[in-house]
C-alpha cells in the first residue's frame, strides 16, 4: 500500500512536470505563430496595402487599429466589436494574456501587439489565438490520469515482485539462522550466487558463525580440560584423606597437612589463572604506570629459589608502560615454563632496539625485548603456536607430568597483546627462546606520568 501510494505522487509530479513543460513549449510555439501572422499584417499596412482574408486559420482574430484607437480592419469573429486589447507595445512588440472582453465568456486568448507605420501615424496591429492548457482539454486530462494510475499499478507491480525476489535469500538467511543452535553449530546459512550485498552479508554471517562456533568448541574443550585438571588433585586429596581416616594412628595432622599442600596449591593455581583468563578475556583495563623492565625483572628473578642456574643480561634504561601485577605475571609464565623444562641453565635478558614505524605501528618509539631462554629439548617450529593455546601441553620431554596446567603461556600471550606487544618462540641454537616486544615509554611520556 505505502509502495503504491509513493509510486501514484511520484507518477502525478512526473505527469504534472512533463504537463507544464509541454505547456511552456507549445504556449511559446504558439506566441511566435500569433507574432508572425500580426507581423505580416503589419507589413501589409507599412506598403499601403491590405490582403484578405486577414487570418489563416479561423481560430484565430487579427484587428488594425489606428492612432486613434478605432479598429479599422478585422477578422469576422470579431467584426464590428472594439479593440481587443488596451495595452500599447513600448517597442515594436508586446504579448499579454487577455480573458473575456470581446472574447467569449471564461476564454483566455494569447494578445500580440504590433506597430504599424500609416503614413505619418503608427497604428496597431492585434493578432491573437485561444490558449488551452493541456488539462482542459477532458480527453487529455483523462488520458494523464489514466497513464498515471497505470504507470503507478505497474511501478508497484514490479517493485513488489523485484523487491520479493531480492528478499527471498534474506528469508532463507533467517529460516536458518533460526534453526541454528547449540546442538547444530556446524550449520551455516546460504550464500546466494550474487555478487551484492545480501552475498556479502551471508558470507558475514557464515564467518561470524565459524567463529562462535570455533569458540563453542575452545569453550567446550576447556571446561573439559578444567574438569580434569580439577579432578586430579581433587582425587589425590580425596585420597589421602580417606586413607588417614581409615588408618588415623599411622598419620598425623603434620604429616596429612604436608600431603595436601602439594594438591591444593595446584588448585589454587588452576584457579588463580582461571580468573586472570576472565578478566583479561572481558578486555578489562589494567593501570598505564611507567615501568623500567630490567628493574622489575631483577626484583622478581634474584629471590626466587630455582634448582636451575639463571643468567642475566639486563640493558638498565628500558622503559615500558603498563599493569605491573600482569607484567609480572607475564614474567613468572615465561620463567615457570623454562624451569620445567631447562636442564641446567635458564637465560633472561632485556635490551632496547629502535622501531620503524613503517614497519609497525605499535612502536613508533622503539621496541624493549624481553627474551626467556632455556637449554631444554626446545619446541618444533610447527608446534610453536600451539603451546599459545589453552590448556596445551605437548608429548615427549614437554609433558603433564612435567607441571601446569596448560593456562600460563596463553595468559602471557594475552597479556603481552593487551600491553600493545607481542611474545612469540623464535629460532634458537638450543632450547625454547620466547621473545617478548613491547612498545618503548617515550622520554616524554615518562616525564609526565
Amino acid at each position: 500500500m505505502f509502495t503504491g501510494a509513493v509510486a501514484a505522487l511520484l507518477c502525478g509530479a512526473l505527469i504534472t512536470a512533463l504537463m507544464v513543460t509541454v505547456d511552456r513549449f507549445t504556449v511559446g510555439s504558439l506566441t511566435e505563430e500569433i507574432r508572425a501572422a500580426g507581423e505580416r499584417v503589419a507589413i501589409q499596412m507599412g506598403q499601403g496595402r491590405l490582403d484578405y482574408p486577414l487570418a489563416d486559420y479561423p481560430h484565430r482574430n487579427v484587428q488594425v487599429v489606428d492612432s486613434r484607437g478605432a479598429v479599422i480592419a478585422s477578422t469576422p469573429q470579431l467584426q464590428g466589436k472594439p479593440a481587443m486589447a488596451k495595452f500599447i507595445p513600448e517597442h515594436k512588440s508586446a504579448t499579454s494574456v487577455v480573458c473575456g472582453g470581446v472574447f467569449p465568456t471564461r476564454q483566455c486568448d494569447i494578445v500580440v501587439a504590433q506597430r504599424a507605420q500609416r503614413g505619418d501615424e503608427h497604428w496597431i496591429v492585434y493578432a491573437s489565438s485561444p490558449t488551452i492548457a493541456p488539462w482542459a482539454d477532458p480527453q487529455l486530462a483523462g488520458l494523464i490520469g489514466g497513464a498515471v494510475a497505470l504507470l503507478a499499478v505497474g511501478i508497484t507491480y514490479l517493485g513488489n515482485r523485484i523487491a520479493t525476489a531480492s528478499l527471498r535469500p534474506v528469508k532463507a538467511i533467517q529460516t536458518e539462522l533460526d534453526e541454528i543452535n547449540a546442538h547444530c553449530p556446524g550449520r551455516r546459512v546460504p550464500v546466494p550466487p550474487t555478487d551484492d550485498e545480501i552475498h556479502d552479508l551471508a558470507t558475514s554471517v557464515n564467518h561470524t558463525l565459524s567463529r562462535l562456533h570455533a569458540a563453542l568448541k575452545q569453550h567446550r574443550q576447556m571446561v573439559a580440560d578444567v574438569s580434569h585438571d580439577l579432578r586430579t588433585p581433587i582425587t589425590a586429596i580425596r585420597a589421602e584423606v580417606e586413607d588417614a581416616l581409615y588408618a588415623p594412628q599411622e598419620t598425623s595432622v603434620t604429616r596429612l597437612g604436608s600431603t595436601l599442600m602439594g594438591g591444593l596449591d595446584r588448585l589454587q593455581a588452576i584457579t588463580h589463572d582461571l580468573a586472570t583468563m576472565a578478566k583479561l578475556d572481558s578486555g578489562a583495563p589494567g593501570t598505564r604506570e611507567p615501568i623500567a623492565l630490567s628493574e622489575l625483572v631483577a626484583a622478581e628473578l634474584r629471590p626466587r629459589r630455582t634448582t636451575k642456574q639463571i643468567e642475566y643480561a639486563l640493558d638498565p634504561d628500558v622503559h615500558v608502560a603498563g599493569d605491573r601485577a600482569q607484567l609480572t605475571r607475564l614474567l613468572a609464565s615465561l620463567v615457570e615454563n623454562a624451569e620445567r623444562h631447562a636442564r641446567t641453565t635458564i637465560k633472561v635478558s632485556v635490551r632496547k632496539q629502535p622501531g620503524d614505524p613503517s614497519d609497525d605501528q605499535r612502536f613508533p618509539d622503539g621496541v624493549a625485548v624481553l627474551e626467556v631462554l632455556d637449554d631444554g629439548p626446545g619446541i618444533p617450529p610447527h608446534k610453536r603456536e600451539l603451546v599459545f593455546q589453552r590448556f596445551t601441553r605437548l608429548d615427549a620431554a614437554r609433558t603433564r607430568d612435567a607441571g601446569g596446567a596448560g593456562l600460563g603461556l596463553p595468559i602471557a600471550r594475552q597479556i603481552a597483546e593487551a600491553l600493545g606487544g607481542t611474545l612469540h618462540i623464535e629460532d634458537s641454537p638450543s632450547g625454547a627462546r620466547f621473545v617478548l616486544y613491547l612498545p618503548i615509554l617515550a622520554e616524554t611520556e615518562r616525564a609526565y606520568s
